[in-house]
């Protein structure tokens, strides 16, 4: 059933948000939902913060006010959610019916990665298979899985030109 779960947003109020995610993963696991709730997220990122010139740090939230939770929507999944204390809504046009994420959205939010496997190394030629440099051919300078990011020198207009990829839209040269 989790294969149907989609991405929703639920607004919390301000400074809850933590307080909201873990009400509600301790309410799905005392009535054992996590078929229906598999995943719930706060977003956050790391930020170096310089204060007094101390340099530390600290974690902040990338959507203040806002919860985003996997889920298989049903009257059930809907209730649990929507009763949390804390928690004021579902984000959408109106409050009756949560309106699921795209795919695009999700992937712009990075919420969830996709893993690509690749077929090439740090010296390899590739052709590059999408983007604006389609059909361009060039070489592997460097990978980063975890970013999912692949830098590749092709030569445009005479000059070696490094390009900023993702790691899908190259492919080794055969």
């Amino acid at each position: 059933m989790a294969e149907e779960a989609r991405w929703y947003v639920v607004h919390t109020y301000s400074g809850y948000e933590n307080k909201v995610a873990s009400t509600l993963a301790k309410t799905v696991e005392n009535r054992n939902m996590q078929d229906l709730i598999p995943e719930i997220l706060v977003p956050t990122e790391k930020v170096t913060e310089v204060k007094d010139n101390k340099t530390r740090e600290v974690e902040r939230k990338i959507f203040p006010g806002y919860v985003l939770i996997k889920m298989v929507l049903t009257n059930d999944s809907w209730y649990v959610v929507r009763n949390i204390r804390g928690c004021t809504g579902f984000v959408g046009p109106d409050n009756t019916k949560p309106l699921p994420l795209s795919e695009e959205e999700v992937q712009k939010l990075g919420v969830e990665k996709k893993n690509v496997e690749v077929s090439y190394k740090v010296g390899d030629s590739v052709n590059i298979v999408d983007g604006p440099f389609d059909g361009f051919v060039g070489t592997v300078e460097e990978i980063d899985t975890e970013k999912n990011r692949v830098r590749v020198t092709i030569n445009m207009f005479g000059r070696e030109t490094p390009v900023d990829l993702e790691l899908d839209q190259a492919e080794t040269v055969e």
